[in-house]
C-alpha cells in the first residue's frame, strides 16, 4: 500500500518532468513552414539541447516503466 502511493506520486513527477522537457525543446515549426521555407538547416544538438534530448527519452522509458509496473501489480 505505501509502496503503491509512492509509485503514484512518482509516476504524476516522472508525468510533469517529461511533459516540461517536451515543452522545453525548440523545433522552429511556425508558420513560415508551411509555405515552404528554403532555409533550413540541419544542426546538430549541443550542450542543453543535448542533454535535454537525453532526459527526455530516458524520462519516457522511466515512464512507461512505472505503468507497465502498475499494470502487473494488480
Amino acid at each position: 500500500m505505501f509502496s503503491s502511493t509512492i509509485f503514484k506520486f512518482l509516476n504524476i513527477i516522472v508525468m510533469i518532468l517529461l511533459i516540461a522537457s517536451i515543452a522545453l525543446q525548440n523545433k522552429s515549426s511556425g508558420l513560415s513552414n508551411v509555405f515552404g521555407s528554403a532555409g533550413n538547416i540541419v544542426q546538430t544538438r549541443r550542450g542543453f539541447e543535448k542533454w535535454l534530448f537525453y532526459a527526455t527519452i530516458v524520462l519516457g522509458i522511466i515512464f512507461v516503466a512505472i505503468n507497465i509496473s502498475f499494470l502487473f501489480s494488480k
